[in-house]
């Protein structure tokens, strides 16, 4: 009997270690010791299916269930005045208030300084979507999903994340800590401005996965919201990709789906 005790422990030990590994982004199996069953053959992979016919701008995201269209680009944003027609609107500029609408160019300031109530509607102005969580991470990881858009191993510069420059935040308003807790002084179109914080979209020509995505990790958290209305941002920004996970790994759940400040941007689904 104690035999088959310790056997138990050690088991179960090994399996717990398995799933603390898969929870942080190994590619641990989760079984302790190799499948004995007498079988040769392995069962057929599900089959991906991809979007029919995704708009200009996105990238078709294959999957089981019919797959999803999604931004190549972070987006930027237009407002839409009375009667329909639209005008640029500045990505540093706060959209409170406004009607906006989402729209995807390659070489342009993304929108920052955005919520997730926000971005969901400059989505659906545009007839799309905020994307889901899952969603999010399957593009983020590539055809064969990786830790980052391009591989499991960090290049340090390839995308805009390292955080070497001395905070921006810091840089206007000195080194108390007052002004993170300030949401006039987190939405201060300055921040965005200064040199070496937020790159225009496909700046960063490596940062991009085997979907042709760019920019998912770095430059811009970017909202998501799942089938319930939890909203999180994912990807890390300019100063951090890795407080809250490393790279596609990264999410923020702290904050509410009506809270922006200078990090949070956004891109669409459908």
């Amino acid at each position: 009997m104690r035999s088959v005790s310790i056997a138990a422990v050690v088991a179960l030990s090994l399996g717990t270690c398995a799933l603390d590994a898969y929870a942080k982004g190994k590619t641990a199996s989760l079984n302790a010791a190799p499948n004995k069953s007498s079988s040769t053959t392995l069962a057929p992979s599900a089959k991906l299916i991809a979007p029919k016919g995704c708009p200009a701008g996105m990238a078709p995201i294959p999957t089981e269930t019919g797959g999803f269209c999604i931004d190549r680009y972070e987006a930027s944003t237009v407002e839409v005045l009375p009667g329909g027609k639209t005008k640029a609107h500045p990505a540093h500029l706060p959209v409170t208030g406004m009607k906006v609408k989402a729209v995807v160019h390659k070489g342009v300031m993304p929108q920052g300084y955005i919520s997730a109530v926000e971005a969901k509607a400059a989505c659906e102005n545009a007839g799309k979507r905020l994307c889901m969580p899952d969603e999010w991470m399957r593009a983020c990881q590539g055809k064969s999903p990786t830790k980052y858009p391009y591989g499991d191993d960090e290049v340090k510069g390839r995308c805009n994340g390292d955080g070497t420059r001395q905070h921006p935040v810091v840089e206007l308003f000195g080194p108390s800590p007052d002004a993170f807790g300030d949401p006039n002084k987190m939405n201060d179109p300055r921040i965005n401005q200064l040199p070496d914080t937020v790159s225009k979209t496909g700046a960063h020509g490596k940062c991009k996965n085997s979907y042709g995505v760019y920019d998912m990790v770095g430059n811009l958290h970017e909202w998501t919201a799942d089938g319930a209305g939890a909203a999180q941002f994912k990807g890390g920004y300019y100063m951090d990709t890795h407080k809250n996970g490393d790279g596609c790994y990264y999410k923020t759940t702290a904050h509410g789906p009506s809270y922006h400040d200078y990090s949070t941007g956004f891109r669409c689904c459908k």
